[in-house]
């Protein structure tokens, strides 16, 4: 059975439920989620309008990322079952959900370790781009989001 159970970018809004659908599984005893949802400000600037970017190989990077994941999460007779993840593409507005990421595990702990690690690693790995308009007519690019 495949792990990785959704992974993808959408131009449209996420449901946290399918996400939490997708990793359903009766071996799991724990199911842990993270939802991301656009803030109207960073780092102490009021942020008017937020769009996201990405590049043509960010689906197979966050599969790759996932994958690395479910590996290294995995131990000791605890498996992370399966894995979802979902992140936004284009303009979005204060208060949408811009990425949501689950995973289901044996354990509690396993499953709140492999969503952390999911979260961490696709902001930090998959390119992913932010553009942020702040109320002060500036703008910023954010690398990997």
């Amino acid at each position: 059975m495949e792990s990785i159970t959704l992974a993808g970018l959408r131009d449209t809004p996420i449901s946290v439920d399918e996400v939490i659908s997708a990793v359903g599984d009766a071996r799991a005893g724990g199911t842990a989620f993270f939802v991301g949802t656009v803030r109207d400000h960073d780092h102490g600037r009021g942020v008017t309008a937020l769009s996201y970017s990405a590049h043509p190989s960010a689906e197979a990077e966050m599969r790759r990322v996932m994958e690395k994941v479910v590996a290294d999460t995995t131990g000791d007779g605890r498996p992370v079952w399966r894995v979802a993840a979902l992140h936004r593409v284009g303009d979005l507005e204060i208060g949408d959900t811009a990425v949501v990421v689950a995973a289901a595990a044996a354990h509690r702990e396993e499953a709140f370790d492999a969503c952390r690690r999911l979260i961490d690693d696709i902001k930090a790995e998959v390119p992913i781009w932010k553009h942020q308009t702040f109320d002060d007519g500036g703008t910023e690019w954010v690398g990997a989001c």
